[in-house]
């Protein structure tokens, strides 16, 4: 047997696997040797489009005092705002030091909850803090903060946050990886979903799109997520975008300053080329971790539905998950959709979706993501779920579909009790077929098997 170490939150579990199990981890990326000079260099000098500077003194001439939006994502994307590789204070200082005098930075929180004054503290510098900037988080159910500004092709009502829409200079920011829904993360996401109001999730997110092929990770063109994100960002208007890539240790490996488009483009290949992970075939168990994202039930899908790329038909996955939010499961409208996967199974969940009457639920979309992983292990207890804060009685009172990595296990320190929970279901698996292939997933969600390249 061989030890191995699985990500689990900011700690690490150590599980032993069979030899000649295959380790799957993404490519190994060398990280920028100076990010502060790399944003200098794409604020100068960006990637289709204006340097910032240009695009602030352009709005300083229609404005006495001109105001500045950043958008900046949760805390459920491993974004480096702070530290010695932060985004923020060189962006912050560029905007000041060209006369901004008024900066909003606004959390786009989508249809997740508002990050707490603690958590802001955690993730952002104190430069975010200064007397000249002002944080508030979105509120995609608070009418009077959005203002509707168009309808897509499609029939979306693009109801989006009015402190953007007013500001003078819009700025995105965001991590660009790959997303199992819209193909890649950063970009036009920013703005929708992360600043549009719920109704706009009823088609962005609706049972038809989530069904559609197309809608997966590292696929863009087609992909009628990505294509609807981006019709309801041309729309609200971007000014200049700041996207990073980054690697498993989240170093900064790129910077992509500019046009929304053109820089968001440029991240993707990059992110291609650096998030997929080769695989010859599929496999009996897949082993994978919830990572960074993972801090509740409904972000944990994301690890399921790329861990399930490396699954044969009517194989077993195990997953890690270190819930750290305050709500371990995810929203009440998610909370319903579990139950009711639960209780009907994959199939039932997606026909009773897509029938004429179905009333759209908040977060019904991630359930569907889980339906499909559930397709593809053929059975609800091909999942062996190992979360030390979603077990036992939790995990019976949301009616979490799989089986409880933690039953009969004695509570004990983390991440000692997952690595403990992971371990059994392992020997368990392996006991039940003999000579099973197996394969850990060490980047969990962040690396995207795919058979044959």
């Amino acid at each position: 047997m061989t030890a191995v170490e699985i990500e689990f939150g900011s700690d690490a579990l150590t599980v032993h696997v069979p030899d000649g199990s295959d380790l799957l981890t993404l490519p190994k990326v060398a990280p920028l040797v100076d990010a502060t000079e790399a944003l200098q260099r794409g604020l100068d000098d960006p990637i289709g489009g204006d340097p910032l500077a240009t695009i602030v003194q352009r709005a300083l001439a229609q404005n006495v005092v001109a105001s500045a939006a950043i958008v900046i994502s949760d805390n459920t994307r491993p974004v480096p705002y702070g530290g010695p590789q932060g985004i923020l204070p060189p962006l912050l200082g560029a905007l000041r030091s060209e006369g901004v005098q008024q900066t909003v930075i606004i959390v786009a929180t989508g249809t997740h909850r508002g990050m707490t004054d603690d958590e802001l503290r955690e993730l952002l510098p104190d430069e975010a803090f200064a007397p000249d900037v002002r944080i508030v988080n979105h509120d995609c159910t608070d009418r009077d903060g959005l203002r509707h500004i168009g309808r897509t092709t499609r029939g979306t009502d693009a109801w989006v946050n009015a402190l953007y829409l007013d500001a003078d200079i819009k700025i995105l920011t965001g991590l660009v990886e790959p997303h199992f829904m819209a193909g890649f993360s950063g970009g036009r996401k920013a703005i929708c979903p992360g600043l549009v109001g719920m109704e706009a999730t009823h088609i962005f997110h609706g049972a038809a799109m989530m069904a559609h092929p197309q809608a997966d990770s590292l696929v863009l063109e087609g992909n009628p997520c990505h294509e609807e994100a981006l019709e309801v960002a041309r729309m609200a208007g971007c000014d200049f975008v700041v996207n990073v890539t980054i690697d498993r240790h989240k170093q900064i490996t790129g910077l992509f300053c500019g046009e929304m488009e053109a820089a968001h483009a440029a991240a993707c290949i990059k992110a291609a080329d650096t998030n997929t992970i080769p695989i010859a075939h599929a496999y009996d168990i897949v082993v994978t971790h919830a990572g960074f994202a993972g801090i509740n039930h409904y972000q944990a899908a994301k690890a399921a539905c790329e861990g399930a790329k490396a699954v044969r038909q009517g194989g077993a996955m195990i997953l890690a998950a270190n819930h750290t939010d305050v709500h371990p499961v995810g929203g009440v409208g998610y909370r319903r959709m579990l139950a009711l996967l639960h209780e009907l199974g994959p199939t039932a969940l997606n026909e009773r979706l897509r029938r004429p009457d179905w009333s759209f639920v908040p977060e019904q979309w991630e359930a569907q993501k889980w339906a499909e992983v559930f397709t593809k292990l053929g059975r609800l207890d091909r999942l062996d779920y190992c979360a030390p804060r979603l077990t036992g009685a939790a995990f019976q009172e949301h009616s979490i579909p799989g089986n409880d990595g933690g039953v009969g296990l004695e509570p004990r320190p983390e991440p000692a009790w997952a690595a403990a929970m992971v371990q059994r279901s392992l020997d368990q698996r392996l006991e039940e077929q003999a000579g099973a292939s197996v394969a850990l997933l060490l980047d969990g969600p962040y690396g995207v098997p795919s058979l044959n390249g």
